[in-house]
């Protein structure tokens, strides 16, 4: 497996990524960005983490970053949690840029976001919500040990199925 870390972006990444500027979340960001990270199809997330962080300043310690390639020195997709614990509860959310895919960064970086949950006093459960179409993630959250307790509709993926998992049941990484 990958050694990998989530790199927490500024605002102003957060806005230039929104946008789908890769230029200017580059010179805002602390690490190189891929251009998948600047597409169409992480711009929404991006703008709701960005409005959030605005709302919330103490979001940006949990909001989605970049999953972080120590050794090869790339971002190969983004890994968070939708924001800080509330009620005990945080849900992560993690997607692999595809050329990175297969090689282990989903897990990696799910083990990064477990062992920090699970260090967190105020958290007491950690949440997923997979779509039923996505097998490795699906497999992911087995190997874990989350899981499912039930079903819900997401505007942007359709049917999701939410796993859980009690923080204090997370493997030692």
């Amino acid at each position: 497996m990958p050694h990998v870390r989530i790199v927490q972006l500024p605002a102003a990444a957060l806005a230039a990524l929104s946008r789908q500027d890769l230029a200017g979340a580059q010179a805002a960001g602390p690490v190189p960005l891929s251009a998948w990270l600047a597409g169409p199809d992480n711009a929404g997330l991006w703008s709701r983490r960005h409005r959030q962080v605005l709302a919330d300043p103490a979001e940006a310690a949990w909001v989605t970053g970049v999953i972080w390639d120590e050794a090869a020195g790339r971002a190969t997709g983004r890994a968070g949690y939708h924001g800080r614990p509330v009620d005990g509860l945080v849900e992560i959310g993690y997607a692999v840029d595809p050329a990175y895919r297969r090689r282990g960064y989903g897990g990696a970086a799910l083990a990064v976001l477990l062992d920090r949950a699970a260090r967190e006093p105020e958290v007491r459960t950690v949440r997923l919500s997979i779509r039923p179409d996505n097998v490795p993630s699906l497999a992911l959250a087995a190997r874990h040990g989350f899981r499912q307790v039930g079903d819900q509709w997401d505007d942007e993926d359709g049917l999701e199925l939410v796993f859980e998992l009690p923080a204090d049941r997370v493997a030692a990484g």
